[in-house]
């Protein structure tokens, strides 16, 4: 452990010199406990300030009381890690499953406010790292912002002289109508985050990140190939970028009509992406249907945040290894993994073998998915259902993510690409007694018999 939160702490910290408890008497596991819940609380915090932005354009009672048991949830859980409050490590459980029912709530919000400002998403193919023109590309999270851009692009009446691009985990913006219907949203320019810094090295337009993820430059020199073009957006911000203030899109604007047009990205490659939750129980006769007669004998939930590393190349193999009457749901940057590959279609049916349920925050999605068929089967437990879980996990939205499933009851999890150091053996062996969570491993010994079905 290491703690120095408060004035009785040892010198350097508790745990600092091998100590397993601190001067109040918190264990290790305590302290990994309580660290744990601020992690999750730092994932609900972006997902609350996402569906806050939304809520301030369309204001609604039901979501605003929602908003403040989230609100509550946060400020409860912060006072849990007060120095001498609590030390039960049952208490702990509930007070992290607590933050997990806040994380369900939130991500429900923040979808149906996505939904009710820009319609709800439909499939669509997408042009992958192909470029004309002067270009903007986007990064991050928040459509809001996209909407606004697009918006006072064609105000200026420039639509037709400067297209917009997105990058990571704005791909799925190209799904909802209200943002489609802007005829210079054009394509989707490299994969999941990190890459960043290659694709806009290369990007001879400007760039904008408007939430997490972004690397500064004390990170990696290459940020410096492309600074003085780079704009980032209210919270998110690094040395050396340029602000948007206040909305104002016009210097963004300027500079990229006084820009070199974008060379270099002429691939004749295509993504699909735009499976909403929504639009998939629209084809619920069909895939119950094709459930109950065997066309479709498993569902894989193979999704999560991504990071550098070939550890994650597991689950490109474990989507390549699937068969072919089993459906693959995926969202959050993660699919970049594998959303190259052409499933198509489970055999006998039109149901697409790849579903994008689109952004993290639309993970939600899948546990809908789930409900429904579980009902329409008169199945009581979500968990009876054929589904297979793996997770990418990179950072705290992926820990609120895992939380929120813990909290509805989601077992049978498989996380990787290796076990969070915040959990120990103690925490670990609750998780997986509890809830059969896995670490993964090998693709044969955690799904061999599912794979094989």
């Amino acid at each position: 452990m290491f703690c120095y939160q408060c004035e009785m702490s040892m010198a350097e910290g508790c745990g600092a010199h091998g100590q397993d408890i601190g001067t109040c008497g918190k264990t290790a596991t305590t302290s990994r406990l309580q660290d744990m819940m601020i992690f999750g609380l730092k994932g609900l915090a972006a997902y609350r300030e996402h569906a806050r932005e939304l809520l301030d354009m369309n204001p609604n009672s039901d979501d605003l009381k929602t908003l403040i048991e989230v609100d509550d949830t946060m400020s409860e859980t912060l006072y849990f890690t007060l120095t001498n409050v609590n030390f039960n490590f049952d208490e702990h459980i509930a007070q992290l499953m607590k933050v997990g029912a806040a994380g369900a709530k939130v991500m429900d919000l923040l979808s149906s406010n996505h939904t009710k400002a820009l319609g709800v998403p439909t499939p669509v193919t997408v042009t992958q790292n192909k470029a004309e023109g002067k270009g903007i590309l986007i990064s991050g999270h928040n459509l809001d912002m996209l909407e606004k851009l697009l918006e006072r692009i064609e105000e200026r009446g420039l639509a037709d002289k400067i297209n917009i691009y997105t990058h990571s985990e704005m791909l799925p913006a190209h799904g909802y109508p209200a943002l489609r219907k802007f005829k210079n949203l054009k394509g989707n320019i490299g994969k999941a985050w990190f890459d960043q810094t290659d694709v806009f090295t290369k990007w001879n337009g400007t760039c904008v990140v408007n939430t997490n993820c972004i690397v500064p430059p004390e990170k990696s020199k290459k940020v410096a190939n492309y600074i003085d073009r780079l704009y980032t957006y209210k919270i998110t911000g690094i040395n050396g970028a340029i602000k948007i203030e206040n909305d104002n899109f016009d210097p963004l604007i300027d500079q990229t009509l006084s820009l070199p047009d974008v060379t270099g990205f002429d691939s004749d490659e295509t993504i699909v992406t735009g499976h909403h939750y929504e639009t998939i129980l629209t084809l619920a006769p069909a895939i119950l249907d094709a459930v109950k007669t065997g066309k479709i004998k498993r569902f894989w939930v193979i999704a999560g945040c991504d990071a550098p590393g070939h550890g994650r190349d597991y689950f490109r193999e474990l989507a390549q290894k699937v068969p072919a009457d089993h459906v693959i749901i995926t969202s959050s940057c993660g699919k970049f993994r594998f959303n190259d590959i052409d499933f198509g279609t489970v055999p006998g049916t039109e149901i697409p073998r790849y579903l994008d349920l689109g952004q993290c925050n639309d993970s939600n999605g899948a546990v809908h998915i789930a409900l429904a068929v579980a009902d329409a089967l008169g199945v009581k437990d979500v968990n009876e259902l054929p589904i297979s879980i793996a997770l990418m996990w990179m950072e705290q939205k992926a820990v609120i993510i895992l939380l929120a499933l813990l909290n509805l009851g989601i077992k049978d999890i498989y996380l990787g690409a290796r076990a969070p150091q915040f959990m120990n053996d103690d925490i670990y062996s609750f998780l997986h007694e509890h809830f059969n969570l896995g670490v993964i491993s090998d693709i044969t010994n955690d799904f061999g018999k599912e794979l094989a079905e």
